[in-house]
């Protein structure tokens, strides 16, 4: 029994790594498979569940940050505001499909002129009176 001691044996320091850490994402795994069986959707919830689910929620989240950043780059803002999440989400065809039934806070909606509503181009332009005053 010498060298043996207490602890665990070897095992390395005793520091806790989080699952969120063992699985290299930044999404609460615990957290999720916590609500997973709060939530009452299945009896019993298997241990990789909540990893792959956080991690799904993780790569949207991603996702959709990095579109709506860049849209509020284009409008040459530093800050992003709903407005930039909802120009993202609606013209990327689909988080457009996953999130066609959400309404976005503040979002507003896209710039878009029906094309009846366009004034007409003519061939003939030299007889049509021009409308600058």
């Amino acid at each position: 029994m010498s060298g043996k001691g207490k602890g665990k044996g070897g095992r390395g320091s005793g520091k806790s790594t989080s699952k969120s850490a063992k699985a290299g994402l930044q999404f609460p795994v615990a957290r999720v498979g916590r609500y997973l069986k709060q939530g009452r959707y299945c009896e019993r919830v298997g241990t990789g569940a909540p990893v792959y689910l956080a991690a799904v929620l993780e790569y949207l989240c991603a996702e959709i940050l990095e579109l709506a950043g860049n849209a509020a780059r284009d409008n040459k803002k530093a800050r992003i505001i709903p407005r930039h999440i909802q120009l993202a989400v609606r013209n990327d065809e689909e988080l457009n499909k996953l999130l066609g039934s959400v309404t976005i806070a503040s979002g507003g909606v896209l710039p878009n002129i029906h094309n009846v509503l366009l004034p007409k181009k003519s061939k003939g332009s030299k007889s049509s009176v021009s409308q600058d005053y």
